[in-house]
């Protein structure tokens, strides 16, 4: 068997791959898996990665990520509710078993009724279950309104991508006992606001595992150790195409750049030397 042939026998077998469960993935599973099983959750944009994705992972988070990963901007903040919603519209498309999350764009919970007003339209226009803003206590009175009227609230603590600019960078938070305490704080604050989930970003792993223990919803981390209730990552740098940069708490588990390159090389070739199509690819 030549490595073409090879690599083409590798993504036929993942195409049929079957998915680990065919059931719904509900807030009430992830609470129901705190401290007993860890949580995967990964981003996607679009119908064809959230059908891969889909029955794989629990969850499936429409990050604003995106505006740096598929629209090429150098950070979040210029993502509009709109493009939001189109992404979450076609990542429900694909995905019928992973909870979803929206993550609410940079000005759209500048108040506790822009929040509402928001995230109404978020239930009403697209499947997700839950949204996520970004902030500590200060943001709990949005996280009680949003959980009074029936939006579940993942709450975004710790290194807050969408406050990049107001702190001059992305800074690891946990670094001092005052900072830890601050931390805990604020997750506490936001339980008891309503909030479903709480995402720990860009913290020192003991920070982390306190905030975890101190909370009865499940944590989900990023860049905060192993020891938060469950992980998540973009997809675009977790199988290697986004390359711009590489945070030092992101694996790469493939290198699809390089296999998209090599692939994209062999078909250019193929088609300057008229090998393609052959006849097994013509009518």
């Amino acid at each position: 068997m030549n490595s073409g042939q090879g690599k083409r026998n590798r993504f036929y077998i993942m195409s049929i791959h079957t998915p680990k469960t065919d059931k719904k993935i509900t807030l009430g599973t992830i609470a129901g898996m705190k401290g007993i099983e860890p949580v995967t959750m990964v981003t996607a944009y679009d119908a064809l990665f959230a059908q891969l994705f889909d029955g794989e992972v629990e969850m499936i988070l429409v990050g604003d990520s995106l505006n740096m990963s598929f629209l090429g901007k150098e950070d979040t903040l210029s993502a509009t509710m709109d493009q939001m919603i189109y992404h979450t519209q076609a990542v429900c498309n694909g995905a019928k078993h992973a909870c979803i999350v929206f993550d609410m764009p940079f000005g759209s919970y500048i108040t506790p009724e822009t929040a509402l007003r928001n995230a109404v339209r978020v239930y009403a226009q697209t499947c997700a279950q839950a949204v996520k803003i970004e902030g500590g206590k200060e943001k709990a009175s949005t996280v009680k309104i949003l959980s009074d009227n029936g939006i579940a609230v993942v709450a975004h603590i710790g290194l807050m991508p969408q406050h990049v600019r107001s702190e001059g960078g992305y800074k690891v938070r946990g670094k001092s006992e005052a900072d830890i305490a601050s931390l805990l704080e604020d997750a506490l604050a936001l339980e008891a606001a309503g909030a479903a989930i709480i995402l720990v970003e860009g913290v020192l792993p003991e920070a982390a595992k306190q905030i975890t223990e101190a909370v009865k919803v499940p944590t989900i981390g990023i860049g905060a150790g192993n020891a938060t209730d469950g992980q998540v990552l973009v997809w675009s740098d977790m199988f290697g195409f986004f390359e711009a940069f590489k945070p030092k708490f992101v694996k790469r588990y493939c290198q699809g750049a390089k296999e998209v390159r090599e692939g994209l090389e062999q078909y250019i070739n193929e088609v300057k030397s008229r090998a393609f199509p052959d006849g097994e690819h013509t009518y």
